[in-house]
């Protein structure tokens, strides 16, 4: 199994594990590796240091984590929490983002798809929308 640290276009490091390296640079090639954090597929390794298994128990230092990781595990945890407590109406968002805003359904707090357009739109009608990208990991149950 190797285990490799990757980042993102963006800047998000992550790390992934594979069968081997010919396993990973396939799944790059098809685009299966994709950011956690914002589901981008431009994925590069970073450097990393080898570890080594050389049979006596090193003593293990305490890592820290950097600001980036922790406010990349903060945001994992708020999108839990908004995903935990909306209903997904899916593609029907700004349907049903109007239905409640002009009285014709109860409120509650939705999410779903909208295009920049409908988006553009349900501003315009004056109906509060925050476009949020959610990671296609967070979409599915977690393994």
């Amino acid at each position: 199994m190797k285990v490799l640290d990757l980042q993102c276009t963006h800047g998000h490091g992550f790390e992934g594990w594979f069968g081997s390296e010919d396993d990973f640079q396939g799944q790059l090639a098809r685009q299966l590796v994709e950011c956690p954090i914002c589901g981008d597929t431009g994925i590069a390794k970073r450097l990393s240091a080898p570890r080594l298994n050389l049979g006596a128990e090193a003593p293990r230092q305490p890592v820290a984590a950097t600001p980036d990781a922790r406010q990349q595990a903060e945001w994992l945890k708020l999108m839990r929490q908004v995903m935990a407590s909306t209903e997904d109406v899916g593609e029907r968002f700004a349907e049903e983002a109007r239905r409640m805003h002009y009285g014709e359904a109860g409120e509650r707090a939705i999410r779903g798809q909208a295009s920049p357009e409908e988006t553009r739109a349900l501003l315009e009608e004056g109906i509060p929308v925050l476009p949020l990208p959610v990671p296609k990991a967070l979409k599915e149950p977690l393994q």
